[in-house]
């Protein structure tokens, strides 16, 4: 009996931390992802912190730059364009979503009928919305959610969707940050380098702070299933004839 709990023992230190792992490199099932996160020395400008270990390619992180981008059948010009620094928080958002291998704990199926997967409700820092928003306030869009509503395609707004300040479709950072892609990213009212949310561009001299939220989130969401597993598992040798 004392060694299947020193057995039992072991599992709830290991066991978390193996699950939680595999939440943290990885890259989701989508278009313009690679299959598993790697180097790439070449990503372009705003791409560029994820060089080291990146789910996108140098053709993807030069796309993300692009006003009009083939790649993802959108124009950022459908008002005209947007201020540089607006642009900027943009490309990055971009870059983020294309290339973290950290959004691990955040991606789902796109739809219960299909294969292919996406990023709902990570938890950008505050200072990343608030900065966004504010770098935005001048610039033009005609709706809220750039994902759908486009009803003449990605490049031209929609009928009767006139074109006004962004803070006229975002009064506040956090429904900039949470609509602006259906929900992809979460308003965190925790501050950076806090290791409780998310920075969608980070100085790549200073290493990756992404992976130790990603971590964090990953053993979050892992414990409850797996206290569950560990709790049958240890009543295991009372029950036994």
């Amino acid at each position: 009996m004392a060694q299947w709990w020193q057995i039992l023992l072991g599992l709830w230190t290991v066991v978390p931390a193996v699950a939680g792992d595999k939440l943290v490199n990885i890259c989701m099932n989508a278009k313009h992802h690679k299959r598993e996160p790697g180097p790439e020395d070449k990503l372009f400008l705003e791409c560029a912190p994820w060089t080291d270990n990146a789910c996108c390619t140098l053709a993807t992180s030069w796309e993300a730059h692009l006003d009009d981008s083939l790649f993802f059948n959108f124009s950022m010009m459908h008002c005209g364009l947007l201020t540089p620094a607006c642009h900027k928080h943009f490309i990055q958002a971009i870059c983020f979503h294309e290339c973290s291998p950290n959004l691990g704990p955040w991606i789902q199926l796109a739809a219960p009928d299909r294969q292919e997967e996406r990023v709902w409700g990570a938890p950008l820092c505050r200072e990343d919305c608030e900065e966004w928003w504010e770098d935005c306030s001048s610039s033009y869009t005609c709706q809220s959610n750039w994902d759908s509503g486009w009803s003449r395609g990605k490049k031209h707004c929609p009928v009767q969707a006139p074109c006004r300040p962004f803070p006229d479709y975002f009064p506040t950072p956090t429904d900039l940050c949470e609509k602006i892609w259906s929900s992809t990213f979460k308003a965190s009212p925790e501050h950076r380098n806090s290791g409780r949310c998310l920075q969608k561009w980070f100085e790549p001299t200073q290493g990756n702070p992404n992976v130790e939220v990603a971590l964090r989130f990953a053993n979050s969401a892992s414990a409850p299933e797996l206290s569950h597993a560990l709790a049958a598992f240890s009543l295991y040798p009372l029950l036994r004839p």
